[in-house]
């Protein structure tokens, strides 16, 4: 019963929403009612043409923990099993136990300061390119099939108002 409701909720919520920061403050309240604890940020492509071949630079665009994550922030990633698998050939990541975790986030003593185990990051693709990624962590070192499911399904519902934001911080800079 749980699951019905926040998905009520959810739907409830989106049915009327034009700004996509409130869309995903309603999307991490679903998140939380069906994963529990956790962290949810979204990072937009912010590669640019003169930016130097090989680099791919993403920005914070929307957080459930702004101490920590802030919005606007910035990381420049070099090409790795990681870039390829999610931003280049657009395919889900799933990250379980701090060894995965720092074999591929520079922030790896962070995520275990707040006592985050795990990751979930999934592709939003527009026109076959990855503009955006909607990432998922939680305290559990595994991950159960239904809660992968659960979180593609909710990167989904938010990947309209995600690319919409995109769109604005893109024009913005």
């Amino acid at each position: 019963m749980a699951v019905l409701a926040a998905s009520e909720r959810l739907c409830d919520a989106l049915h009327r929403c034009n700004d996509p920061a409130a869309a995903l403050g309603h999307v991490e309240a679903a998140r939380l009612a069906l994963l529990g604890a956790g962290l949810l940020t979204v990072n937009v492509d912010a590669t640019k043409p003169g930016d130097p071949p090989g680099e791919i630079h993403l920005m914070r665009a929307w957080t459930s923990n702004a101490l920590a994550y802030p919005v606007g922030g910035r990381k420049r990633k070099l090409r790795t099993p990681w870039t390829e698998q999610l931003l280049v050939r657009g395919e889900v990541f799933i990250g379980e136990g701090e060894a995965a975790l720092g074999a591929v986030f520079d922030d790896a003593a962070l995520i275990a300061s707040l006592g985050l185990r795990s990751v979930i990051n999934v592709p939003l693709l527009d026109g076959g390119l990855t503009r955006a990624t909607f990432n998922v962590l939680g305290p559990r070192p595994h991950w159960q099939a239904h809660e992968v499911a659960a979180v593609r399904l909710l990167a989904l519902v938010a990947r309209p108002f995600i690319l919409r934001l995109a769109s604005v911080l893109e024009s913005a800079d």
